[in-house]
């Protein structure tokens, strides 16, 4: 175990070096800065067996993102965000009790994410007691004994709620849900109430599966691939080498983003020599720079052109399919066409900032292509009307029989790593009754019925200080949410926080009266048991399952795994029955209850051992059966909504920069977008900009303007004039979630309005 350098002072952000947007992605810079971050925090001993292991099948998975991994695999398994995910996490330095003696809790609380990322691994548990400055050691049974104390003191089991973040693996998640819920609460937010939500619930509604329906062979298959406000390049770099074998096997790509992305415009392969030294791959045949909040109204104007043109009998639409397997056709086609035409493009053309000719464009290419497949991330879930507007994909698929059919289907792209394997493990605030009937069933035990609360909820009931127990299993609570000051306010209020962790973040000094860490084992570490090594499984963002075998000797004896960590808590609170915790630490045991209790794993522990694991059943995809009320894929009508901008102001989307994954800041710089050395930076458009008065390089305050009458303010941001979308503005998250209100979320899904952001520019109020 090595112990950490000095204290660095924590750099300044505001005052970045600005260069030109980069053209490309990946190639040798990708390769150059993997290698530099991985000398920079494990060495060559401790970081190459964990490369070299990197979503290999009898190695770990990556937690850098939910991207799958195909049947043949090469030696260097990873893209560039791989290796930071791989280099914080197997990093060789240390925190230990010295550094929080060094540290008081004030002091950590003035530090910025990035900093307190980069100390080191946690390595025993830390302890704040009420009134007490610093963390301090504490043993884990005292410290287990501690929550149980309180969890069994609590008047209502929903006086606590049990936190998830997609990192965690299958078997975590099973154990971690089986507890709440024999402790009696259904209180489970997870980073999927911030995220894809939103995708969930309208995929749920319309197919009856909340999840995508396609795999990694169908996109190679597909005539025609439209990415929806999603950026590969950051945020599933592995992605891009699907889109390139799709792109050389006759594939076409419309892009439709507010940014210009470097990734959907040239991709060098850093696998080939020519990706590392010549030109790399043009992905884009079509780019759409789309105003943030429009893709309801482009899918919406695709879908009427789509309909009159069969009307005037050009057969484009598969109406033995609209026939057979959907229902609500006539209401959907009727409810589209009902608007006269001048008004509908008028109304088309604002919400979208794209000319009609465009659109009449990417009609016509829909028209060409037989099979296609629409992929999304956040930049469309994170808005009021996000689930109309993926409903409204649905239906564009659903009108010529894009889904159930090899090369055609929806792709919500998921970011954590086994985000999706959580949800299917049972992590969810309202989950189904015939998932609760067969828990109970096969642990002979009633569970909670009523819903609990989502992250949402969970900030506001903390809020109103019904919450006295806040458990986290991963994650960074207090900086990934919404509102950032009231969910700190709310954080405070809570009488006991605890993280399961493996490095320092936010959630760690914003706490409650009193708080633990739990230092946990990440997925690169080695888990025995009695000298046998044990392994987890996760699902991928396609919904395959396959086994995760850590390679790395852990830094201290002091951790534990998650499983460990949640049945010893459990057996402490609930004892030995109905469930024998202390025989879940044995992984196949878990398994062989998964079995049990969720569809689609039977025989799981034989499953998956096989290389490369097993692909859960879709029921729209593999059958076109749809399990949803009427029995069929439901087409829905979506409305016209899109954000007003009034006049003065701009419409804001957080997002990451290149440097980043989620609220873990692996460096100060965003490459692709030319930013180097700053992360507090807004992009405006320069014609927006010089309206408003912005000069390239000032400072500015970003205020943040609701129906609440509140005004929220990010101060202190360096204005960077860029080809965004006329209208639109961007900023890095965490920085500007303090702009979000708690309130302002997304119908059905609850999720936070992260990308419809009305913002307005004051001069800043700090030198």
């Amino acid at each position: 175990m090595r112990q950490q350098n000095p204290d660095k002072p924590d750099p300044v952000q505001d005052s970045p070096t600005i260069g030109p947007p980069q053209s490309s992605a990946a190639g040798l810079p990708a390769v150059l800065n993997s290698v530099r971050h991985l000398g920079e925090h494990t060495g060559v001993r401790r970081g190459l067996p964990a490369m070299l292991a990197i979503n290999q099948k009898r190695g770990f998975d990556c937690p850098g993102c939910a991207w799958p991994e195909g049947d043949k695999r090469h030696r260097a398994e990873f893209c560039e965000n791989g290796a930071k995910a791989i280099a914080e996490e197997a990093t060789a330095k240390a925190l230990t009790a010295e550094f929080f003696a060094r540290h008081p809790v004030a002091d950590l609380a003035e530090r910025s994410g990035y900093w307190l990322g980069r100390q080191g691994r946690l390595t025993e548990p830390m302890y704040l007691a009420e009134g007490a400055a610093h963390y301090e050691p504490i043993g884990w049974d005292r410290a287990l004994n501690l929550v149980a104390e309180d969890l069994k003191a609590l008047d209502s089991p929903d006086e606590a709620v049990f936190y998830t973040s997609g990192r965690t693996s299958n078997e975590a998640a099973f154990c971690y849900q089986l507890f709440a819920r024999v402790l009696g609460t259904n209180n489970m937010p997870d980073c999927s109430n911030l995220c894809h939500e939103s995708s969930g619930a309208a995929l749920t509604e319309t197919l009856g599966v909340g999840k995508g329906s396609v795999s990694l062979e169908d996109l190679r298959k597909a005539d025609l691939i439209i990415v929806a406000g999603q950026n590969p390049g950051t945020n599933h770099p592995r992605m891009l080498t699907a889109l390139e074998r799709a792109k050389k096997g006759g594939t076409r790509i419309i892009t439709v983003n507010p940014l210009p992305e470097a990734g959907m415009r040239e991709f060098r392969n850093p696998q080939r020599a020519s990706g590392l030294l010549g030109r790399g791959t043009e992905l884009t045949d079509l780019f759409a720079q789309i105003r943030l909040g429009g893709d309801l109204a482009l899918f919406s104007a695709l879908n009427r052109l789509l309909l009159q043109a069969d009307a005037r009998g050009e057969k484009v639409l598969d109406q033995e399919f609209i026939a057979t397997h959907t229902h609500g056709f006539e209401e959907f086609a009727q409810a589209l066409l009902a608007e006269p035409e001048e008004e509908f493009w008028a109304r088309t053309e604002r919400a979208t900032g794209l000319e009609r000719a465009l659109i009449e464009r990417i009609a016509a290419m829909v028209t060409e292509s037989q099979n296609i497949v629409v992929c999304w991330a956040m930049g469309l879930t994170q808005h009021k009307h996000s689930v109309p507007t993926i409903r409204e994909i649905v239906d564009f698929l659903l009108l010529r029989g894009n889904v159930g059919r090899p090369g055609a289907g929806v792709c919500p792209v998921r970011g954590h790593s086994n985000v999706q394997g959580d949800r299917t493990m049972g992590i969810f605030e309202r989950p189904s009754e015939e998932f609760l009937d067969a828990l109970g069933a096969e642990f002979g035990f009633a569970p909670p019925r009523e819903h609990g609360y989502d992250t949402v909820n969970a900030i506001r009931a903390m809020a109103r200080g019904e919450v006295k127990v806040f458990f986290a299993m991963g994650g960074n609570f207090v900086a990934a949410t919404p509102d950032t000051l009231v969910t700190e306010e709310a954080m405070r209020r809570v009488g006991l926080t605890v993280h399961v962790s493996t490095k320092l973040n936010r959630s760690h000094v914003v706490t409650g009266t009193r708080a633990l860490i739990l230092p946990a084992l990440a997925r690169s570490d080695r888990d025995p048991l009695h000298g046998r090594a044990r392994w987890v499984t996760v699902e991928d963002s396609m919904g395959k399952v396959h086994a995760s075998h850590g390679v790395l000797p852990p830094l201290s004896q002091g951790m534990r795994s998650e499983v460990d960590i949640i049945c010893d808590l459990a057996g402490r609170v609930l004892g030995q029955t109905p469930v024998a915790w202390s025989e879940l630490t044995d992984y196949d045991r878990v398994r062989d209850h998964v079995a049990a209790v969720v569809p689609g794993f039977s025989d799981f522990n034989a499953r998956v051992r096989k290389p490369g694991g097993f692909t859960l059943p879709h029921a729209p995809r593999d059958e076109r059966r749809f399990p949803t009320a009427t029995g069929l894929a439901n087409f829905t009508v979506n409305g016209t909504y899109a954000p007003e901008i009034p006049p003065g102001r701009l419409l804001l989307q957080t997002l990451r920069s290149h440097d980043q994954y989620n609220t873990t800041v692996y460096g100060l710089d965003d490459r692709y977008r030319g930013i180097t050395g700053g992360r507090r930076v807004v992009l405006v458009n320069p014609e927006d900009a010089r309206e408003l008065g912005l000069v390239d390089g000032s400072h500015t305050d970003i205020v943040s303007e609701w129906a609440d009458g509140r005004e929220r303010r990010a101060t202190r941001f360096r204005v960077v004039h860029y080809p965004t979308a006329r209208g639109c503005a961007a900023s890095y998250f965490p920085e500007t979630n303090v702009l979000v209100p708690l309130d302002s979320t997304a119908e059905v899904s609850n999720t936070p309005t992260s990308k419809s952001v009305v913002v307005r520019f004051e001069p800043s109020t700090e030198p």
